[in-house]
């Protein structure tokens, strides 16, 4: 192959050993750690936790962006409170800031309206979220979390066999419907090896705002891809991930404990940066 080589092999007219030509690789890319938040059940949370852990490491220090995987139905914008839509430069498409400095992109920055809908194919889909990784001028970063859209299809599996991922965060409801759909996520993970970092079940218990006393909605429950055994680990004999269980917010003066209850979480993440 010539040193001159475009890459673009149709009309070229220079004998090359070889025609097959592999385009060189993106210098938008980010070399930070990556994290996805699937649950296979819609509404349980993912993007919401996702915005709290992003906050929670941006105060300690660490520099976070955040991927909205989720096309057809994206929060993340909203859950920071971004209005302003995304620009092209000659580096990529640069992601917008929060004002912790935390780098957002979703396709909710590039539509005009932020209710439009966005009708597409599986393909298209994971076209589009592959791009958000390619072509988006990230910078340095030490993690990357990428929210994720509910079910086991298309945009699941691409992202799975096509960006560099560091570990998964499980988040569910105490609902037995919901940990059954939500399992189906784990042994996803499972069967392409992606590790399990934690389990974040969310809406967990109800905070009494008078006494201040936590009390459970459901009966709890084991999500782990499998019932748990008595030692401590799960099924598939893998050690049993961290879990964080975090209430609803209702009024002000419980976020501090719903943020809280997300240590476990953050604190696993935290590791695997300093490793």
């Amino acid at each position: 192959m010539s040193e001159a080589c475009n890459h673009h092999c149709e009309g070229c007219e220079q004998d090359c050993s070889s025609t097959t030509c592999t385009p060189p690789s993106t210098s938008t890319a980010p070399s930070a750690r990556w994290w996805r938040y699937p649950a296979a059940k819609g509404g349980v949370g993912k993007s919401s936790v996702t915005a709290m852990l992003a906050v929670l490491l941006a105060r300690r220090g660490y520099t976070v962006g955040v991927l909205d995987a989720d096309i057809t139905g994206p929060s993340i914008p909203k859950a920071f409170g971004l209005t302003k839509k995304a620009h092209a430069t000659d580096m990529g498409i640069m992601p917008e800031e929060t004002h912790m400095g935390i780098r957002v992109m979703s396709i909710n920055l590039l539509l005009e309206n932020a209710d439009q809908p966005v009708v597409w194919r599986g393909p298209v889909l994971s076209g589009a979220v592959t791009q958000f990784w390619t072509d988006v001028a990230w910078g340095d970063l030490d993690v990357l979390f990428i929210d994720m859209p509910p079910g086991t299809g298309d945009v699941p599996l691409s992202i799975y066999q096509s960006l560099p991922l560091d570990g998964n965060i499980i988040v569910s409801t105490p609902q037995t419907l919901v940990q059954m759909v939500v399992s189906k996520a784990h042994k996803m993970a499972e069967m392409l090896h992606i590790p399990v970092l934690g389990i974040v079940e969310n809406m967990s218990c109800v905070v009494c705002p008078r006494l201040r006393q936590a009390h459970s909605s459901f009966r709890r429950q084991r999500l782990s891809g499998g019932s748990r055994r008595p030692d401590g680990r799960t099924g598939a004999g893998e050690s049993a991930p961290k879990r964080g269980h975090c209430p609803p917010v209702r009024q002000r003066r419980n976020r501090t404990r719903r943020m809280r209850e997300m240590d476990p979480a953050v604190d696993a993440v935290e590791q695997l940066l300093k490793n």
